[in-house]
């Protein structure tokens, strides 16, 4: 078994580093509040650490997942950063959903200590985080990936190297561009539904089962209707992640005009205080517009 080290107990990284402690891996933990990481200790056993450079000490791989660029930054870089533990090797798995530039940015400084860095981003929301049944895409290089795909499986139901360095948040981009348009694509349908007098259950049994059906329609249609969007993944986060897209596509030309679109969609969801329902909420904005 391996010794490793998982920064960041969120709603993904607390269950992720629960499977690899029940797997039989030494894990440290750390967390920015000490108090999620000490919970974590007292439920699965293993070690916590009060700095990302002491969770990083002695070990194999290196696993994070955090919120944005700038928490990346924080803990891999700096005299408390993971990085300054790290040794020739080793190797870093990013999990975090972030910018291709700072994907860029640590590999090529990884690179100059000896350290891998494979950038790792998720789909499958927290109930996939829990039931170790995650879809994680994957960039870097092919023989550093190797070594961490034997723990990574540890949590993924599917798990795959897509390409070079940034090739898992490019395809982490794709992802949340396909969400963006599925999302508002079965709110209107919904909503529409409701407009009709349809019993919008049958409708969703029987569209389901032809070209429409889709995971959000299978898991999100009944909440969605139950006016309860307080499942998955948030309104708030999403917009983070479109945000990045939207950066992308202006830097490499692609024309994303619905994404751009529901982006300001969700930002109407934000001035209805939606700001952490879930993605579903979509329907939520088109009950109050009409």
């Amino acid at each position: 078994m391996s010794k490793l080290a998982f920064l960041g107990l969120g709603v993904m990284g607390y269950p992720m580093a629960g499977h690899l402690q029940a797997a039989g891996h030494d894990v440290t933990v750390y967390n920015r509040t000490a108090a999620k990481a000490e919970a974590w200790v007292s439920e699965h056993g293993g070690r916590m650490a009060t700095t990302p450079r002491a969770a990083a000490a002695g070990a194999d791989l290196v696993m994070a997942c955090v919120g944005n660029d700038d928490d990346l930054r924080s803990v891999t870089l700096g005299a408390d950063g993971a990085f300054a533990e790290m040794v020739t090797g080793s190797i870093f798995v990013d999990h975090t959903t972030v910018s291709a530039a700072v994907t860029s940015e640590l590999f090529a400084i990884a690179a100059q200590k000896g350290v891998g860095f494979i950038d790792a981003p998720v789909s499958g929301g927290q109930a996939g985080a829990e039931n170790g049944q995650l879809s994680i895409m994957c960039g870097g290089v092919q023989s550093q990936y190797d070594t961490a795909e034997k723990i990574i499986t540890t949590y993924a139901k599917l798990c795959r190297r897509i390409g070079d360095s940034g090739a898992g948040q490019m395809t982490k981009m794709c992802n949340q561009i396909a969400i963006a348009g599925l999302m508002q694509g079965l709110s209107e349908a919904l909503h529409f539904a409701q407009k009709a007098g349809l019993d919008g259950e049958s409708v969703v049994e029987v569209i389901s089962q032809g070209a429409a059906g889709s995971w959000q329609m299978a898991n999100r249609y009944k909440t969605m209707l139950a006016d309860d969007f307080d499942h998955g993944f948030a309104v708030d986060w999403m917009r983070k992640d479109l945000a990045i897209c939207l950066a992308t596509a202006n830097d490499n030309g692609a024309s994303l005009p619905v994404t751009a679109l529901v982006d300001q969609f969700y930002k109407d969801v934000q001035k209805l205080g939606g700001g952490r329902w879930d993605t579903s909420s979509l329907l939520k904005r088109l009950a109050q517009a009409g």
